[in-house]
């Protein structure tokens, strides 16, 4: 038998690699960059700080996988509780905003109030946009005010545009006493999905999958060019052709789909409706710790570049310098709705001006690196194409037997352990039916 060939390296692809591993089934993953890690990489400066690809850390509610990811790296990490607050014209807001009202402006939070009242109990339209959905849960005065300025700013579109299937529990809609009491007092207590979070201790987020890279056959700097599936053949840039059995992948479908032979139009056509955001990276390195209490901050103004910041030292100090501090700010674009022109560098200065006007840099502050980075797959935007879209690109890649995994083959909002257990679902399958064909 033929190894199975994974396509990715990240959690994604070493989920599939896990449990063929586990198996005794022979596999090899492949990955176009020179190191593995897919969205989990991490960036690792000369002068000791360390950024991951966005802001990720590990909350999984699965034991098995909280297990297993700790004995990667043998117990070595941080387990702090989670602060996060949101910026609005000047205001420091606890998270999430709905539950913290206290302190803004007494006409915003009468209408607040006013508006949820009014929205309480009533219905729902059967499909609604997220528009709809917002103004629903919150009234308009929040909704208007928070989320879908936020949102566009995220998501790089209206929130009429986008459909309500990946909110899950991200979005947080109060009774009506704890959005009054927050307004008073502040929260009783935190209703974020998150409250604790793990976070390696050193080496940034990748260093989660070291240990599954040790063990693995890898095949990197190997970018594909083209796979037939009648002749099971897998074609890269560097000129290497490989015959497979079955195929597992967690290449983003955009990109998959023009690669696979005799593709046919609709279905090429298909895959290029589904959408996704590209968040440019803005790397900075500070000579001081205390920049801010919280590990994350949204940001609501339109007239600042970024929507979200992390600050990577306060995951693991170990990610900064003795005293030093990161700093880590996000800004969105999409090719399908607000294409990215020019280059990421020329966004550094921007965004330092506007933490400065923040108060997350002061004038007295060293800067002492600034760099920018490229995640080109940030997030699945959930338009209105997507769902007839992914139906025709999945109907067909399960035609030509290509099995798919992860946030970028479901297309889907996984976060990192999601993606993991994707990855493991789908070499299970591959598995059980390996096994019916062997009897026949």
């Amino acid at each position: 038998m033929r190894p199975i060939a994974v396509l990715g390296t990240g959690m994604a692809g070493f989920g599939a690699g896990h449990t063929l591993s586990n198996a005794g089934v022979p596999f090899i993953c492949y990955d176009r960059p020179p190191y593995y890690g897919g969205h989990t990489q991490s960036f690792r400066y000369d002068n000791n700080f360390v950024f991951d690809e966005g802001g990720h850390i590990s909350f999984t509610k699965h034991d098995r996988i909280r297990d297993l990811l700790a004995s990667n790296i043998e117990g070595r990490h941080e387990e702090p509780q989670l602060k996060i607050d949101n910026y609005w014209h000047g205001h420091r807001i606890i998270h999430p905003v709905q539950c913290n009202l206290r302190g803004l402006p007494n006409e915003l939070i009468v209408n607040v109030i006013k508006d949820f009242v009014a929205v309480h109990d009533g219905p729902l339209t059967a499909k609604p946009t997220y528009a709809q959905w917002l103004q629903h849960a919150y009234g308009r005065t929040f909704a208007e005010t928070f989320p879908m300025v936020y949102g566009k700013k995220y998501h790089t579109i209206g929130m009429d545009q986008l459909t309500t299937d990946w909110i899950g529990p991200r979005m947080y809609r109060p009774s009506l006493d704890e959005l009054v009491y927050g307004a008073l007092a502040g929260q009783r207590a935190s209703v974020h999905y998150v409250d604790t979070f793990r976070y390696p201790s050193f080496g940034g987020f990748m260093t989660y999958l070291e240990a599954f890279a040790k063990r693995f056959e890898l095949r990197l700097s190997h970018q594909l060019s083209g796979l037939d599936p009648k002749a099971r053949i897998l074609r890269f840039t560097n000129g290497v052709s490989v015959s497979y059995d079955r195929v597992i992948s967690s290449i983003p479908l955009p990109e998959l789909i023009p690669l696979v032979d005799r593709v046919p139009r609709d279905v090429l056509e298909a895959s290029q409706k589904l959408a996704f955001t590209t968040a440019v990276l803005i790397n900075l390195g500070i000579d001081r710790a205390d920049i801010s209490k919280t590990h994350i901050t949204y940001f609501y103004d339109e007239d600042i570049l970024f929507s979200r910041v992390n600050l990577p030292h306060m995951f693991s100090p170990n990610n900064a310098p003795p005293g030093m501090g990161t700093i880590q700010a996000e800004v969105y674009f999409s090719d399908k709705y607000k294409p990215f022109h020019g280059r990421p560098e020329a966004l550094i200065e921007p965004v330092i001006a506007d933490l400065r006007r923040c108060g997350f840099i002061r004038d007295t502050d060293s800067i002492l690196l600034k760099d920018a980075a490229v995640n080109r797959y940030a997030n699945v935007i959930y338009d209105h194409d997507r769902a007839p879209a992914l139906e025709l690109v999945h109907g067909f890649l399960q035609d030509v037997g290509v099995d798919y995994c992860g946030r970028y083959g479901n297309w889907d909002h996984a976060w990192t352990d999601e993606a993991f257990i994707s990855g493991e679902e789908t070499a299970a399958k591959v598995l059980a039916e390996m096994r019916q064909v062997a009897l026949g």
